[in-house]
């Protein structure tokens, strides 16, 4: 059967829900719910205002000298009435018949000195009665005989001489009886009659001054499974008869915990052989000696505790009969004697050979000299053995240390505080079950070379913090892959800076903790295939040189890879520059500490990456800006944020966008309005960020954008000016073409249309010499080759210049041999160009090829002819070659322009 709420669990329950909604105050009481909390008003009667659906009322800490009937009947629907803390000297009988619903009742610190059988007769529901610091001093009659459903009382330092509380059978179902701190001496035969039908789960009656145990006087109740008798002095012989009484009844736990037992007999417990105690508790009693066969009789023990006692020695049966123990607790237990400089406390060898179920061993901060070679032979269910602070002479780990636990499937293994200086290789190879083993707070001082851990295939904790000094090596862990967490804080371990990584080998690891080591050198690879690592600690080191731009090599990424990182510390590392990438690819970060640094402007793309991100912590840097272009994707999630104590600058530029994002957040932050100051301008200096008036940046957002244009329209202009400047005719050459596509010219089918000449040649009167001597060869090799020259072609009586446009017209192509002279010739320049190029344009022909006999730049040409190279293609221009052995390919290229199709542009 389950154990009922306590009272306190009740009062939490109804005062503090987990979702705390709608609060008001009645008369200075608080209202939460359907709980009224009324404590520590001064009151001196009940309030009468409450909400009549209240459960709870507390109205513990006032001034109350009654609690009337009457007054209450408006709150029948209340479970839970605390009346604590007042001056109630009297209980009327019709209290609990106007709260029919009532569970727990609590009227402790008060002045009740008497009990009527009235007082509680319409309390049939009542489950938890609390009457603690009264004074009763004797209870005659019956007054809890209605109380059925009672489960717990407590009449704990109420001056009660007896524990006879009635006179008839009665509270069947009571769980807990409390009777500590009173004045009984003597437990009566006849003293617990009215629990004859009662199955007791707990007994106390601790800190009494029990001297006297009469014969049958627990044998009355009908069933007590837990009996606690802590601080009283009792002494050997009282707990033996004690311990007579207990024979025969259904007690399951005993607590005797600083009773005075000094030693320990082989009778001492005898009584207890008729039952099936499984629990017992024997500290802080000054216990200097157990005889051999002390424990026979508890076959049935399966917690035993001694912890806090003054045993100097254990016996090879000291143990004898505990086959059952599973928890032995022997903390602080075995202590140097007294008065003793030389002497060690003494565990004889296979002493711990009984114990045949033991799992949990705890013999933590003992005075032993060492491990002998079968101390712990025998032991073999342990599981857990607690070594912490236990011996004085431990300073080295052999082989031979463990081996009386090689039969113990050991899982877990605390050695700390021990003094230990030096693990030998193998010293672990008996424990091949180990999972977690503690060698924290030593002096070992060595260099790991993996030798110590073989053995270990199970491992998966290693915990090896503040120790003296540990070197690492690239197989330090090595013969032990299975590890999943490993502890390295404050091992003056510096150098992580060896290939491969001392880690490399740990492919399952998901913790490591590096901090408080001062390391300064490590490499991009120390992390290099930990893809399982989730938690990383390197504060306290000396980082920063690895994320400065100017470390040789660049900065050191040594986070890459880590893509299951949920938590990150790199507080207190003198970073004063963060790479952008340094957490690219941390999208699984959860929380990340880089506070007690010097960082000041962090990278835009710092956080993009960490849009998981929970908690925030960059306290006590240099930061005077907050942007969203930084800080925006980190903080869509978060819960918590701690920024405090940075020199924050509040202007409109730095800090608009933070200020206004934390009135609106509900982001955890704590001392917002106290750690949170403004450091500049000068007029808000130690002003609170959060005050900081936003209203002004708003204004300044039209003349943003009217800046925004006005520069756009500027630099657009400057464009514009430039490309015509430099590609201006460009343009009005194109422009002309597309001019005369959009109003129709079209080009003319030249090839349907008979053609006298293959080109007109336009040329200098001075380079008339070389034309004859250049295109009539040409002339008379192919004969599909007719050139128009206008001192041979043109026809008798005609006007030049309409021979001139004749001739073009009726030309397939024009050929102009460019030189100095050309340039120079006013009908050239004036006629002949313009209307060829006229032409050509109307046409949208490319029909034009320009010769150039000389080298003839091209700003010279644009400005005597108004043409440039770019308006031609490339195979229509051409180049009289200096070498001799080269005019056979000019005459080529020639062919092939003069022989190319004429295609629009």
């Amino acid at each position: 059967m389950e154990r009922y709420l306590s009272y306190w669990s009740y009062f939490f329950l109804g005062l503090l829900p987990l979702q705390m909604v709608c609060t008001e105050s009645v008369k200075d009481c608080v209202v939460r719910q359907e709980a009224a909390d009324c404590s520590h008003l001064k009151l001196t009667q009940i309030p009468p205002d409450l909400p009549t659906n209240i459960t709870t009322l507390n109205l513990t800490h006032n001034q109350l000298k009654r609690l009337p009937a009457a007054n209450l009947t408006r709150y029948n629907q209340l479970i839970i009435l605390d009346g604590g803390f007042n001056s109630i000297s009297k209980l009327e009988p019709e209290l609990c018949q106007n709260l029919p619903l009532l569970k727990v009742l609590n009227l402790q610190h008060n002045e009740l000195s008497q009990m009527s059988d009235a007082m509680f007769a319409h309390c049939i529901g009542l489950t938890e009665l609390y009457l603690q610091f009264n004074s009763f001093q004797k209870i005659s009659n019956n007054p809890f005989k209605n109380l059925k459903d009672l489960r717990i009382l407590d009449l704990s330092h109420s001056g009660l001489s007896s524990t006879k509380l009635g006179t008839q059978v009665q509270l069947e179902n009571l769980q807990e009886l409390l009777l500590t701190n009173n004045k009984i001496h003597t437990l009566k035969k006849e003293d617990f009659d009215y629990l004859g039908n009662t199955s007791l789960r707990q007994l106390d009656l601790s800190s009494n001054q029990l001297k006297e145990f009469i014969p049958g006087c627990f044998q009355s109740i009908g069933r007590l499974y837990g009996l606690s008798l802590n601080n009283v002095q009792l002494g050997l012989e009282p707990t033996e008869k004690l311990c007579l009484q207990l024979s025969g009844t259904s007690v399951l736990s005993l607590s005797l915990s600083n009773t005075q037992l000094t030693k320990i007999s082989s009778m001492t417990f005898r009584g207890l052989n008729q039952t099936n105690l499984t629990a017992l508790d024997l500290s802080r009693n000054g216990l200097s000696a157990i005889a051999n066969d002390s424990f026979t009789y508890l076959s049935h023990v399966e917690w035993l505790g001694l912890e806090y006692n003054n045993i100097g020695h254990l016996y090879s049966r000291s143990f004898y009969g505990l086959s059952k123990v599973k928890n032995l607790n022997l903390k602080r237990t075995l202590t140097k004697p007294k008065n003793t400089m030389f002497s060690f406390p003494k565990i004889d060898d296979f002493s711990f050979q009984w114990l045949k179920c033991l799992e949990y061993l705890n013999m933590e901060d003992n005075s032993l000299s060492g491990i002998t070679t079968n101390m712990f032979t025998g032991l073999t269910n342990l599981k857990s053995i607690t070594l912490s602070s236990s011996f004085a002479n431990l300073q080295t780990l052999t082989n031979a240390t463990f081996s009386s636990l090689a039969h113990s499937p050991l899982l877990i293994l605390n050695l700390t505080r021990n003094k230990i200086s030096h693990i030998e290789s193998g010293a672990f190879s008996w424990l091949g079950r180990l999972e977690v083993l503690d060698l924290g707070l030593n002096e070992i001082n060595q260099e790991l070379t993996g030798q110590e851990w073989n053995g270990l295939e199970n491992i998966v904790e290693i915990y090896l913090s503040y120790n003296k000094y540990l070197t690492l090596t690239s197989d330090s862990f090595a013969s032990v892959p299975s590890l999943k967490r490993l502890m390295l804080r404050r091992v003056a371990c510096k150098q992580l800076d060896v290939s491969p990584s001392p880690f490399h080998p740990l492919r399952n690891l998901t913790i490591l903790d590096l901090s408080n080591n001062n390391i300064a050198n490590i490499n991009d690879e120390m992390l290099k295939g930990l893809n399982k690592l989730e938690i990383l600690d390197l504060q306290h080191n000396n980082l920063a040189r690895l994320w400065k731009r100017a470390n040789p090599g660049g900065p050191v990424l040594f986070l890459k890879g880590l893509s299951h990182l949920h938590i990150l510390d790199l507080e207190s590392n003198g970073f004063d520059e963060i790479p952008a990438d340094v957490f690219k690819g941390l999208s699984q970060l959860w929380v990340i500490y880089l506070g007690l640094n010097n960082l000041n402007l962090l990278p835009d793309s710092l956080f993009h990456d960490q849009t998981s991100l929970k908690s925030l912590s960059l306290q006590k840097n240099l930061i005077t800006s907050v942007e969203k272009s930084v800080f925006g994707p980190a903080f869509q999630n978060l819960n918590s944020l701690d920024m405090s104590f940075n020199p924050f600058d509040c202007t409109c530029e730095s800090l608009a966008w933070f200020a206004s994002w934390l009135n609106g957040t509900h982001t955890a932050i704590k001392d917002l309005p106290s750690h949170y100051l403004c450091n500049t301008p000068p007029q808000y200096h130690a002003t609170p960020v959060m005050f900081f008036d936003i209203s002004p940046c708003k204004d300044s957002a039209p003349f943003k954008l009217f800046f925004v244009i006005n520069t756009s329209f500027l630099f657009t202009l400057i464009f514009v000016v430039l490309l015509v400047h430099f590609q201006g005719w460009r343009i009005a050459f194109y422009w002309n073409v597309t001019i005369h596509r959009v109003l129709g010219f079209k080009e003319m089918d030249r090839q349907a249309e008979k053609l006298d000449y293959s080109a007109y040649v336009v040329h200098a009167q001075e380079d008339a010499r070389w034309i004859w001597k250049h295109f009539c060869p040409m002339e008379e090799k192919d004969h599909s080759l007719r050139f128009c020259l206008e001192e041979r072609d043109f026809e008798a009586g005609i006007p030049e210049l309409e021979a001139i446009v004749n001739s073009i017209k009726r030309s397939r192509k024009i050929i102009f041999v460019v030189t100095r002279n050309l340039l120079k010739d006013p009908l050239c320049k004036r006629f002949k160009v313009h209307h060829a190029v006229q032409q050509a344009i109307e046409q949208n022909l490319d029909s034009i090829i320009l010769i150039f006999l000389e080298d003839i730049p091209d700003y010279k040409l644009n400005h005597a002819l108004c043409l440039r190279r770019g308006m031609f293609r490339s195979h229509c221009i051409l180049y009289w070659p200096a070498q001799k052995e080269r005019v056979h390919a000019f005459y080529q290229k020639l062919q092939v322009a003069l022989g190319m199709r004429n295609r629009a542009h």
